[in-house]
């Protein structure tokens, strides 16, 4: 209650507002983007407890330390540790696996950085794909001071199909600093076979 007073709040203070339906899924992979600020978290987190949704997100194991380990966990933050020999994918598949009966939103920052890169980081989709969970495509749009958690997409396999309905969602979304915003892609599609364009594509996989 007192965290839905406080989301709302900032909400209110800031003149933003989210909009639309919550997702029917309990456990998914949430897309954090555009992410080019660090007013991102803030208004993802003020979102997400006026809505009554507990965010879970992943950070270095060395963040959680003395002093502000305790907060950052508080806050929804799940440590990573690099230095084992599972990586972040399967450490990730596992905690869905742990969950398996209640539920669990793990917010990923895609891009993998505030600052313009070539690719977003992949893990997002094979953590979807090996948990067998859906992924949610969550945004901010400063343009609008609107923010909101958009349809749900099932990794279908063919990793460039499900990435032209990603960067198609995205496309009308203005981050904090556009120039930063890296666009949609990932260096999987390289590998990919090049598809003949059908006279009426189909969208992966989704459900809202």
């Amino acid at each position: 209650m007192i965290r839905r007073s406080i989301g709302r709040a900032v909400l209110r203070l800031s003149g933003w507002a989210f909009e639309g339906p919550l997702p029917a899924a309990r456990r998914y992979v949430l897309i954090a983007a555009p992410h080019t600020s660090n007013w991102d978290f803030v208004y993802m987190m003020a979102m997400a407890w006026a809505n009554g949704v507990r965010l879970r997100w992943m950070g270095k194991a060395s963040l959680f330390v003395f002093p502000f380990g305790t907060l950052f966990k508080v806050l929804g933050g799940l440590p990573i540790r690099r230095d084992v020999s599972a990586n972040v994918v399967d450490q990730s598949v596992a905690r869905f696996a742990l969950a398996q009966q209640r539920d669990l939103v793990l917010a990923v920052p895609a891009e993998g950085s505030r600052r313009r890169g070539t690719v977003w980081r992949s893990g997002f989709y094979h953590i979807a794909r090996l948990a067998e969970v859906p992924i949610v495509l969550g945004y901010l749009d400063y343009a609008r001071r609107r923010g909101g958690l958009g349809p749900e997409v099932r990794p279908s396999g063919d990793v460039r199909a499900d990435m032209d309905f990603v960067r198609a969602f995205y496309a009308d979304k203005v981050a904090r600093h556009p120039e930063a915003f890296t666009t949609p892609r990932l260096a999987e599609e390289a590998d990919a076979p090049a598809r003949v364009p059908a006279a009426a594509p189909s969208a992966p996989p989704l459900r809202r």
